[in-house]
C-alpha cells in the first residue's frame, strides 16, 4: 500500500488553486458558447462573448478570471486505510492549508477571509473550508472550489412542510434565483440539495455544484426532469447575462437528494457564478 506524501499534497493544492482561477473548465466553456450562439438578446449575446474572451485572457496571461478569487473550499474523499508520509506537516489539513497559502500568494490571488465582526483580514485566505468523506479502502481524492462571495450570498435554505411537494420545491428554487437578480454574476450554475436535515441539505446543494460535466442530469429520471423544468423556468425570468436581460440566466441546475425525517422537507439552493471554479485533484 503506497503512502501519500503530504508534500505532494501541498504542491498539488498550490497548483490547483491557481488553475481553478486561471483556467475555465473546457466543458463549461463549450456550454457558455452554446448558450451564446442561441441567446436572443443582443446585449446578452455580447456579454457571453466577453465572458469567453475574459476566460481566454485569464488562461493565456495567468490572471484571475474574477477579482473575487473566493473562499478555498475542499471536498476530501479519504479511505480508512489511506496512509501518509507527513514530510514535516502536522496533518492533511496542515498540508492543504499551506498549499492554499502558497497558491494564493504565488498566483497573486486576492485574500478574502476575514473575521465576521471586526472584518480584519486573515491575510492568507485561510482558514480553509474542508468537507471530509471517510470511506473504505485507500482512496484519496481532493476537489477544490473557489467560492466567490457574490454567488454564495444569494444562496438560501428553507425547511418546507412535506405538503409543499415538488411544486413548492421548484417554486422556491426559481424564486431564489429571481431574488438574486444580477448579484451572483449570471449566468449561474444552481446547486439544489433536497432532504437530509438543516445542515446536510446545504452541503448537498454545494456538492451538487461538483457534478461533471456541467449541465449533465441526475441519473434518477424524476430529478432529471425536475432539473430541466427548473432551468427552463429560470431562463424565462428575463434576468439574462449579468442581469442585463436575455434568456441565459442559468447554465445548469444540478439536484442532489437524500432521505429525510417524515416531518421535514429541507431544500437548499447554492448558487455559483459563471466562472464555476472547480478542480479535481487525484493522487
Amino acid at each position: 500500500m503506497k503512502k501519500i506524501s503530504l508534500l505532494e499534497v501541498k504542491e498539488k493544492i498550490k497548483q490547483a488553486v491557481q488553475d481553478a482561477n486561471f483556467v475555465i473548465d473546457p466543458g463549461l466553456k463549450k456550454l457558455i458558447a452554446d448558450y451564446q450562439a442561441r441567446e436572443e438578446s443582443p446585449s446578452g449575446k455580447e456579454i457571453l462573448q466577453q465572458i469567453l474572451q475574459n476566460a481566454d485572457i485569464a488562461n493565456n496571461d495567468k490572471l484571475a478570471m474574477c477579482q473575487d478569487t473566493g473562499l478555498a473550499v475542499f471536498f476530501v474523499e479519504i479511505g480508512e486505510q489511506t496512509q501518509f508520509a507527513y514530510d514535516g506537516f502536522k496533518s492533511v489539513r496542515d498540508a492543504i492549508s499551506q498549499g492554499t497559502i502558497e497558491g494564493y500568494q504565488e498566483g497573486y490571488l486576492r485574500k478574502s477571509v476575514c473575521d465576521p465582526l471586526s472584518r480584519k483580514n486573515s491575510g492568507d485566505n485561510t482558514p480553509v473550508f474542508i468537507h471530509w468523506d471517510v470511506m473504505p479502502g485507500d482512496v484519496f481524492k481532493i476537489t477544490f472550489m473557489a467560492k466567490g462571495g457574490g454567488a454564495e450570498n444569494m444562496s438560501a435554505l428553507k425547511m418546507m412542510p412535506p405538503s409543499a411537494g415538488a411544486k413548492g420545491l421548484e417554486d422556491f428554487v426559481v424564486d431564489t434565483v429571481f431574488k438574486a437578480g444580477p448579484n451572483p454574476c449570471p449566468p449561474t450554475i444552481v446547486g439544489v440539495g433536497i432532504g437530509g436535515n438543516f445542515d446536510t441539505s446545504a452541503l448537498l446543494a454545494k456538492k451538487a455544484l461538483l457534478r461533471k460535466p456541467v449541465g449533465s442530469h441526475n441519473p434518477d429520471p424524476i430529478y432529471a426532469e425536475m432539473e430541466t423544468r427548473i432551468l427552463e423556468r429560470i431562463n424565462n425570468l428575463g434576468i439574462g447575462p449579468m442581469g442585463l436581460g436575455g434568456r441565459t440566466t442559468s447554465l445548469a441546475v444540478h439536484i442532489v437528494s437524500h432521505p429525510c425525517h417524515i416531518a421535514s422537507f429541507p431544500v437548499a439552493v447554492n448558487v455559483n457564478c459563471h466562472s464555476h471554479r472547480i478542480v479535481e485533484i487525484d493522487f
